[in-house]
């Protein structure tokens, strides 16, 4: 099961690129996440973060691994006992100074569970994907220089 977004920033591509390859930056722009530590690595591909996360009431902990860091893409695993999950960006500077992002987060939760998922959390996971679009635009314009 996943949640797709595309917006757009008002905020230079590089800018954009280098505040979100930091996954620590979670803390700022994702409504879901409690804190985002990172645990080992520079920051590039192979870099380990600590998460906590809070979603319709439970708390997990999971551990993120940064598998695609480059400045158009970034991509960060996220695993515990119970769930796998990731997170895609894609970004895209749109010719007059602004950033086109493609927010992509997909969930696993196991067989049985993602066969019932989409009945249970549909609307959940659709809420929270338009208040991250909402909060991670007010960040990105607030902590990336404009041009």
């Amino acid at each position: 099961m996943h949640v797709e977004r595309t917006f757009t920033v008002q905020r230079p591509f590089e800018g954009v690129s280098s505040y979100l390859a930091d996954f620590r930056s979670t803390n700022d722009w994702d409504p879901g996440t409690v804190e985002t530590t990172r645990t080992s690595g520079d920051g590039g591909v192979g870099t380990t973060y600590a998460n906590t996360s809070e979603f319709m009431g439970r708390t997990t902990e999971l551990t993120y691994t940064a598998q695609v860091v480059e400045t158009s893409r970034l991509r960060f695993e996220g695993r515990n006992t119970t769930a796998t999950t990731h997170d895609d960006l894609t970004l895209t500077p749109t010719g007059t100074g602004g950033t086109r992002i493609r927010y992509r987060a997909d969930f696993d939760f196991g067989t049985l569970l993602n066969l019932v998922a989409p009945l249970v959390l549909r609307r959940k996971l659709d809420a929270l994907a338009d208040e991250t679009v909402e909060q991670m635009t007010r960040v990105l314009e607030e902590k990336v220089p404009a041009a």
